[in-house]
Formats: C-alpha cells, structure tokens, sequence
C-alpha cells in the first residue's frame, strides 16, 4: 500500500514541537528576571524540574489520558497507550506519524505546569514544587485536556473553540497558581518591602523567545503546513503587537511611564489571549482582543494588592485573565471566514456560541481551582510547603540549590584561578 504520509506536515508539526520546547527556557528566563536575585536560580529550576516531571509522566500514562479511548467523556484509558506502546509502527494510512503528535502535545503539559510557578517564587519547597507539579498534572492538566481537545472529551463535544490551549494552559494553570498562592502565602515582607524585578534585560530576552516559539504553539496547533497555520501565525503576531501597545498606553495613564516589563508583560497577555481564538478570528478581531487583552490585564494584575494575595508574577492577572478574555470573545468576534467557520454574536451568530465559551472556561476555571487547593493542602500537611523564614530571608538559591545566579567576587572567570578546582586554589592561596 503507498503510504500517505504528508511530510510536509510531518516536518511542520517537528519544527513546532521544537519551537514550543523554546518557549520553557524562554518561560524560565521571563520569571527568572522578575524575582529578586537571591531566586534566580530557583525559579529557573521550577519551570524546567516541571518539565523533567511531566515529560516523563506524559510517556508513561499522561497522553493515554489525554488522547486514549474516551471514558465517559472526563478522561481518556489511562493504559491504552502506557508506556506509548503501539505508537511506534509506521501506519501507511496516516497523513502525520501519531508520534509527532505525541511529541508536540507533551511539550503543551509541560509549559502549562511551569506556568504555575510564577506564582510562588521564593518560598516554596523545592521538593513539594515537584510534587505537587506531578499530581497535578495527572489529576487536572491530562484529563482537561482530553475534555477540550480530544474526540469525546465534554468540551470538544459541546463545540467549545479553544484552537491551542486558552482553557487546557492559560486558565487551567492560573486557577492553579491561584489556589497555590494562598496555600502557601505572601512572601516575608510583602506588599510593603519592594521587590522588583532584578534583570529586565533578562525578562525582555524571555518574552522574546516565548513570543519566538509562540508561533509552534499557536499555528503549530493547525497539524499541518495550510493556509490555517498561515491565518493563525498573523493573528497571533497581530494581536501580541496590538497587546503591548495596549498595555503601555494603560501603564502610562496610570503610572506616567512605559516601561520595558510592561511591554515583555503585554507581549504575552497579548499571547495567551489569542491563542484559543486566534483560528476564529479575523486579523482585524485579533488586534480587538490583543486591546482589549493588554488594557484588562494589565489592570488585573493591581487585583493583588486589593484581594491581597500573592500572585508574585502574575499568573493570574495574565494568564487567567488573558485566558478568560480570549476563550470568551471568541462568542463575539468568531467570524464563519476564519479557519473554525463559526460567527459569533457581532457576526450574526447570536448568542450560542458565547454561552459554550462561557460554560467551557468557568468549568476550567472551577475545577483546576478546586484541585489545584486540594493537592496543596494535603502536601502542606504531609510533608510542609514552604521554606523556612531564614531560607526564605537569606536567599533560596544558596539555601536549597547551593549555587548563586550571581558572583561578583572573585569567581574564577579569568587570571590565576582560571580552570583549577577548589583544592587547587585553596593551596594557590596559601602559597601567596
């Protein structure tokens, strides 16, 4: 039988998978520069020891659940696919090997549960982090998955549009940064003690590569090299630029100043908010949903201060929100010319299609939420939580990974010490 293998696509679906694995580094970098220095390193061990996590558990049971034979339409055979047994023979019939499926969808888990982490840097076990990434993910991210996007799921099945993951990843991971922020508290000092970003140079180059690999994550989502992939990759570059204009019009109004983490900061509010509308929408309604994105977030993220709780990146005003606005206004500026084929409510389509979005991410929303609070809890009885006070004070870098983001003394980046080991130095320094 002649295969009907598309390696047009095969090889556009690859490239997408590498460009969404860009966006973790990327993801690392943008937390990264936003704690104090003192947690660099921590933060950027939380996003990829997630990723070390989940990649593991995608392999073993997490795409099972998620795309195996739908059980009852909450979730699929967690044993189908164990081990990703039976995916590996070449099916003559298949346009796309499921491989590269498998290989594009685990990089989604991944980032979604990195994604919880700028929510609680600082002060949280490094240990209880790694747990409560892998519980989650097996309790909450595989089986929502499975309801938005796979055949069966609750959620494909109403007809909900989530095109590459508003609910499954922006909403799914806000809600659960959320309900971690409050189980595990303010950091010391806050909201009186400043605690500004340490290197927005470093925050600025990790929207950059997220905006980079955005690109896999959103067109990459069409599964093929078409003119949908072509229609989502200007939406989603669209409404990021309108976003971030958006966000620093807000800030200047606000605050009387533009500054560079507000733009890396509409950059992605624009992102995460196109990316479950952006195969429904025209370009023109992606620039309306990047304004509209970039004004409400960067408002939402004062929410913390009111609500005082510490959403330390704001997972929430982002991410939720963002995700929230772009699910929702699919009900309104959905148009039957885009890609999806469905009119919204301003395009003739009445009301429906808004009531599906609205039941779609609520119950997201909802149940990440509730799950999310559950699993901390029990981890904060079992094992503790948070890092002690003088952990936290003193810095969790050194304290729990005994390194520093930072030497600026004598750190051995050149002259005598160059390339020698402790003992070396430590007689080289005796000797002088």
């Amino acid at each position: 039988m002649e295969s009907m293998l598309n390696t047009g696509d095969t090889a556009w679906v690859l490239t997408a998978s590498a460009l969404v694995l860009v966006m973790i580094p990327g993801l690392a970098f943008f937390y990264g520069g936003m704690v104090r220095s003192k947690s660099v390193l921590n933060m950027l061990m939380m996003v990829m020891g997630a990723t070390f996590i989940v990649g593991v558990l995608w392999v073993l049971y997490g795409y099972s659940m998620a795309f195996g034979t739908d059980q009852s339409g909450l979730v699929g055979s967690p044993t189908e696919f164990l081990g990703l047994e039976g995916l590996m023979t070449d099916d003559p019939e298949a346009a796309l090997p499921v491989m590269a499926f498998v290989a594009f969808q685990a990089m989604f888990a991944c980032i979604t549960v990195g994604l919880i982490a700028g929510a609680i840097p600082d002060r949280m076990k490094y240990g209880a982090w790694l747990v409560f990434g892998g519980v989650w993910a097996t309790l909450v991210y595989f089986p929502v998955a499975h309801w938005v996007w796979a055949s069966g799921g609750w959620i494909f099945e109403l007809g909900v549009i989530d095109f590459a993951g508003g609910t499954a990843v922006h909403i799914n991971a806000g809600a659960a940064g959320l309900a971690l922020a409050l189980v595990v508290g303010r950091r010391l000092g806050w909201p009186k003690t400043p605690m500004r970003p340490h290197n927005l140079t470093l925050v600025m180059i990790g929207a950059g590569l997220l905006w980079f690999g955005w690109f896999g994550f959103n067109a990459g989502s069409a599964l093929a090299a078409n003119n949908a992939s072509a229609v989502v990759f200007v939406n989603t570059f669209v409404a990021t630029c309108a976003a971030a204009i958006a966000w620093l019009i807000t800030e200047k109004i606000r605050d009387g100043h533009a500054t560079s983490l507000g733009a890396a900061s509409g950059v992605v509010a624009g992102l995460v908010a196109i990316t479950p509308s952006c195969s429904a929408v025209s370009p023109l309604g992606a620039i309306v949903i990047g304004v509209i994105a970039g004004a409400l977030c960067a408002l939402a993220v004062g929410l913390k201060f009111k609500l005082k709780y510490d959403d330390s990146l704001d997972v929430v005003g982002v991410h939720l929100v963002g995700g929230l606005v772009g699910t929702l206004m699919i009900g309104f500026l959905a148009t039957e010319a885009a890609p999806a084929g469905v009119n919204g409510l301003f395009y003739g389509g009445g009301a429906d299609q808004l009531g599906k979005q609205a039941i779609g991410a609520f119950s997201v929303m909802i149940y990440s939420f509730v799950v999310a609070l559950i699993i901390a809890l029990i981890i904060k009885a079992v094992r503790g939580i948070r890092v002690d006070e003088d952990v936290e004070v003193g810095g969790i870098d050194r304290a729990v990974h005994a390194e520093s983001g930072y030497e600026l003394g004598d750190s051995g980046g050149g002259g005598v010490f160059a390339g020698v080991g402790h003992a070396a130095r430590n007689k080289a320094e005796v000797q002088a």
